[in-house]
């Protein structure tokens, strides 16, 4: 065992029983409390606006039907699956160190409410898409007129159809920051003082699923996508949602698991993990005032979200649906900025003296404002969502020059268009990491010489962030509503002319209000892996200190909490960054096999179909939905056992010092891998966009078949690894925060023991290894030959996803 001998250096536990939720504090928190049940009240309210709207012809009706029962079915079963692996998680926490049962009991209880609430609102993001779907598509066909009508006005159509689509994506927000807030102010009322503690439960929960549902729902969405456009549009020249692709269902349903469901769960584990970072923090950094105010930044943000979707209201002088989207993010930012200054100043005190139950006595004797540092802080939260927002629509949107480079790129091939993407992703992750950096930085220097108060303004950045996440979920789940909708007109053929070019519209902006929501969404994932890693520390300290000699002779855990000259630390920082290239492999190889038994399934429908391609024959679309759901569930295991495991590995082996440094290079490596794959992604997809609409050639060229194979390059990177690094990050965080005490107790003093420290780290690596292993033993798709394909064909689908 390596890891635990360094000179020695003293470190100042930290202590917080001082602490404790006020009577004051206690209304504020259900006032709070109150805020996200108006949240979840609005989101009721926009269900009822966004059914009411008309579904169109009946062909439309049954294309959204057969969309509806694949979405049901995979993630009925997905979420089945998933909750079995939620019970046993629920026994594990149980077993691992905590100040008494009634922490064990209340951390393990809102670990199960953590992870419900995440896949309750992923659900519901995916049930009310594939209803909206269609009523969008039915509201840009009134942009062509019958026979004899006279000519609709393109802009109010436009408007109509946007606004159906937008606020489906309000409903996923609202849910999102409403349930969030809900679950931590019950926290907060319940436990007191002790809530940080339960919150780890909650956000490993809320974590956990969503990275389950994001890998899970990106490979199923992306394995029907890359497969419908190589056989589709490649193979046969037909366009992307023609209704012969076999393929066309199956990528409509896994716009929904993964892009609406997927995403939706990924941001509210962020807007979770966020606030559970922010008041373990908090608690240390303003005592009293930490239990509550946190809190309070992002139920602003409830109240502006609410302002700012209903803001999102065309008008004729935009230049595209992306001014009106932007215009609504932007009244919702300065509108909470705003707020927060009246809450600082109205609830903080003017002098760090004036905080209550706060015990580090360089807190108490600062000088200085606490209301200054909370507002900047929470003001750079807001800033760096807006930048970015800028940032990734610059390297996305078909109108920037970056994705108009690739879209010349075409005229030369598919290599060059690919070497461009991957040019412009590497590009741009630099520039939005050093944006992070800086943000996260500039908040760490607000704390001056107090570590504790540095970490608790970065962690109220990441808050400041959560003021726009009601907004930011709209956006998301924008993109995949106005895909869908084109998806249905197509497949109908019920929408032509300027109703079809209405909806491709749409879809361009809903792909870059994608590709946005990405950046945003990394952000948000290194500020909470920021602040998690500073909880991290201060897990280190208090655990230390229930044992006088664990903090003194050789090995003190604070000496090696980032002591890079000690090589433990330095294997302990590789192997963080590496476990984020193995994730992304792992996932984007998933994708690869699984579109590979799909090209191989679309392939033979029409080899001993021809009937399908002059339409006397109908595709068997439930094939392909089947084979997308037994490989998408399949896949789940290898990458959520790495995310668990590996940072158990590192701490039990190397120590808590070295599992510190693994964070560290997870987040570093994570941030530009994650930026890299989501840009490079959403730039492939609108250089493709780009050359349909007439650029180069146009449809059926050579240059729109190389922008083809850029777009199936991509898709992997922008909607399955990339999105995935985002839980990946805080749920390895928060495991690690959850086992510190634990390698701590049998690192150190009367409980030492070696013993068990290479038992589990042993165990750990039994699992690594034999789940990457079997990983790798899947072959590549179904086989090299048609004889093995046909094999697979002939396998009897699962009729909970054949309909």
């Amino acid at each position: 065992m390596a890891g635990l001998s360094t000179p020695h250096q003293s470190a100042q536990p930290t202590t917080f029983a001082a602490a404790v939720l006020t009577d004051d504090n206690r209304i504020i928190v259900a006032v709070i409390a109150a805020v996200a049940v108006a949240a979840l009240l609005v989101a009721g309210v926009l269900v009822r606006q966004v059914l009411a709207a008309g579904e169109g012809t009946d062909s439309m009706k049954k294309i959204a039907e057969a969309v509806q029962e694949g979405a049901n079915a995979y993630l009925g079963r997905q979420l089945r699956t998933l909750g079995v692996f939620a019970v046993v998680v629920f026994f594990l926490l149980l077993l691992l160190p905590a100040d008494d049962w009634n922490q064990r009991a209340g951390r393990s209880v809102f670990f199960l409410i953590g992870a419900g609430f995440s896949a309750a609102t992923g659900y519901i993001g995916m049930w009310l898409a594939v209803r909206s779907n269609v009523r969008v598509a039915a509201a840009a066909r009134e942009a062509t007129p019958a026979q004899g009508e006279p000519e609709k006005d393109l802009t109010t159509v436009s408007h109509k159809a946007m606004k159906i689509a937008f606020r489906t994506g309000g409903v996923v927000g609202m849910f999102t920051v409403g349930l969030g807030l809900l679950g931590a102010s019950c926290v907060v009322l319940v436990y007191a003082a002790d809530a940080p503690k339960v919150l780890e439960g909650f956000g490993l929960g809320a974590a956990l699923i969503a990275m389950f549902m994001r890998v899970g729902g990106g490979i199923f969405t992306k394995a029907a996508d890359v497969g419908a456009d190589l056989v589709g549009k490649v193979e046969q020249g037909i366009p992307e949602d023609d209704p012969r692709n076999a393929a066309t269902i199956a990528d409509n349903v896994g716009d929904n698991v993964g892009d609406c469901a997927g995403m939706a769960a990924d941001l509210f584990e962020s807007y979770a993990v966020t606030l559970v970072a922010a008041l373990i923090l908090g608690k240390a950094a303003f005592g009293n005032d930490g239990l509550a105010f946190p809190l309070l930044v992002p139920a602003i943000g409830v109240v502006t979200a609410m302002i700012g979707i209903f803001a999102v209201a065309p008008r004729r002088s935009d230049r595209s649906g992306m001014s009106a989207i932007n215009r609504g993010f932007f009244v919702s930012a300065v509108i909470s900025l705003a707020l927060v200054a009246v809450a600082v100043y109205t609830y903080l005190p003017s002098t760090y003296a004036g905080l209550t139950g706060v015990t580090d006595a360089a807190i108490r004797g600062k000088d200085g404002d606490p209301r200054i540092l909370a507002l900047v802080a929470v003001g750079i939260g807001i800033l760096l969502a807006a930048v970015i927002q800028q940032l990734t629509g610059y390297f996305t949107e078909t109108t920037r020059r970056p994705v108009r480079d690739i879209g010349k790129t075409s005229l030369t091939g598919p290599a060059t268009v690919v070497l461009a993407g991957i040019s412009i992703g590497l590009e741009s992750a630099v520039y939005t990491a050093l944006l992070i950096g800086l943000g996260v930085y500039g908040a760490f220097l607000l704390g001056g010489t107090s570590i504790m108060l540095a970490l608790f303004a970065v962690a109220l950045a990441g808050t400041g962030l959560l003021t726009t996440v009601g907004v930011i979920v709209a956006m998301d789940t924008f993109g995949p509503v106005s895909d869908n909708a084109q998806g249905i007109a197509e497949m109908s053929g019920d929408v032509e002319g300027a109703g079809a070019q209405v909806l491709t519209n749409l879809d361009a902006v809903g792909n870059t209000t994608k590709a946005i929501t990405k950046g945003i969404a990394i952000a948000t994932a290194v500020l909470a892996a920021s602040a998690l890693f500073g909880s991290y520390r201060d897990a280190i300290t208090t655990g230390a200190s229930d044992v006088g000699a664990k903090l003194s002779g050789p090995g003190a855990p604070m000496t090696l909490i980032m002591d890079i000259s000690q090589p433990n630390n330095l294997v302990g920082l590789i192997a963080g960054a590496a476990v984020v290239f193995l994730f992304s492999g792992l996932a984007i190889n998933a994708v690869s096999r699984s579109a590979g038994s799909v090209v191989f399934e679309v392939r033979r429908q029409f080899r001993e179909h021809p009937g399908i391609m002059d339409y006397t024959e109908k595709p068997e679309y439930g094939r392909v939905v089947d084979i997308c759901t037994k490989d998408a569930l399949r896949e789940l295991a290898t990458p959520g056992l790495l995310a668990v495991m590996a940072p158990i590995f590192i701490g039990f082996t190397l120590g808590v010092g070295a599992l510190g440094a693994y964070l560290a290079g997870a987040i570093g490596a994570g941030t530009l891998m994650a930026v890299f794959l989501a840009n490079s992604g959403g730039a492939w997809d609108n250089a493709k966009k780009l050359v349909e609409d007439g650029h180069h050639g146009g449809k059926g060229s050579e240059a729109h078949a190389a922008t083809v194979i850029g777009d199936t390059v991509g898709d992997p990177f922008k909607d399955t690894a990339g999105p995935a690094i985002n839980p990946l990050l805080k749920v390895m965080n928060l495991v690690s925060l959850l086992i510190a005490p634990a390698v701590i107790k049998f690192s150190y003093g009367d409980d030492k023991s070696v013993g068990v420290r290479i038992l589990i780290a042993i165990l750990a690596l039994i699992v690594i290894v034999g789940s990457v292993y079997v990983s790798k033993r899947r072959g590549i798709a179904v086989g090299d030959d048609e004889e093995s394909a046909e094999r697979v064909a002939a396998e009897p689908a699962d009729p909970a996803v054949v309909s």
